[in-house]
């Protein structure tokens, strides 16, 4: 599908539900945060939306995942490791409860991991860390089988392949974390890129908004570059043309 204009916006999960960086034509940009993606779209109905989420599911996952996380990763070099494999529609869907307790969540992960391992190749089971986005995949993927006409305004993309090609293709150098745990150094040095195109580093430098972290916050701004770049026509996917998954979706990450 051929991206569209509109206001852009950019977006990532946060623990309060999602984060938006998004600009009005001729104002500032703003923070917002919603507690479902469903609210995201009706306060921002007519956004260009570039969102760090995975988008379009495989039936069956191959080495390295899907096309579009194998072609990005070469391009990261030491922060590849923030592109993980996404495992098949079935493991994404096998379990969709609300689990209220920790044991409840772990099982869960567990019968996520087997249906992985059976459909996948080599067999592979879930991370805890793609198993706790599970929900909010399934949010937007739910979305985009009901409402087809979402699928023009709503691209994947991924915030350091955003850094990457907003620093004209040179990852960054510093991680934003080590070890779980914010790395200031790495946040700098990524806020730099972002006031070269154009941020004010006082907007940067500015608390999140309640129910999203620092991190989120600022990889939100860099999705809002990136639906600027797709609402202009300047973003490219990988792999070009996208991919589609059974229903239709498109498979890319978008830069």
């Amino acid at each position: 599908m051929t991206p569209g204009g509109g206001v852009p916006a950019g977006v990532d999960g946060c623990k309060a539900g999602w984060i938006a960086v998004h600009r009005e034509h001729g104002a500032p940009p703003s923070a917002s945060v919603f507690a479902t993606f469903e609210a995201l779209l009706h306060a921002l109905p007519d956004a260009t939306i570039a969102v760090d989420m995975p988008i379009g599911l495989p039936d069956f996952s191959n080495r390295g995942g899907r096309g579009p996380e194998a072609l990005v990763r070469p391009l990261l070099g030491a922060r590849q490791s923030s592109v993980f494999a996404i495992p098949s529609r079935a493991a994404l869907y096998a379990d969709t409860g609300n689990f209220t307790t920790e044991e409840a969540w772990y099982a869960a992960h567990r019968r996520a991991s087997e249906v992985a391992m059976t459909t996948s190749d080599p067999p592979r089971g879930v991370s805890i860390q793609a198993f706790g986005i599970f929900s909010k995949i399934r949010e937007i993927d739910q979305l985009l089988i009901a409402r087809p006409d979402l699928r023009g305004r709503i691209f994947e993309s991924h915030p350091e392949v955003a850094f990457c090609r907003l620093n004209g293709g040179t990852a960054m150098i510093l991680p934003k974390k080590i070890k779980g745990t914010i790395n200031p150094a790495g946040m700098e040095e990524r806020k730099a890129l972002l006031c070269r195109q154009g941020y004010d580093k006082t907007f940067l430098d500015q608390a999140p908004p309640k129910g999203a972290a620092s991190d989120d916050f600022l990889d939100a701004a860099a999705m809002m570059l990136i639906a600027g770049r797709i609402a202009s026509g300047e973003a490219r996917p990988s792999p070009d043309p996208p991919l589609t998954d059974r229903f239709g979706i498109q498979v890319a990450i978008w830069a």
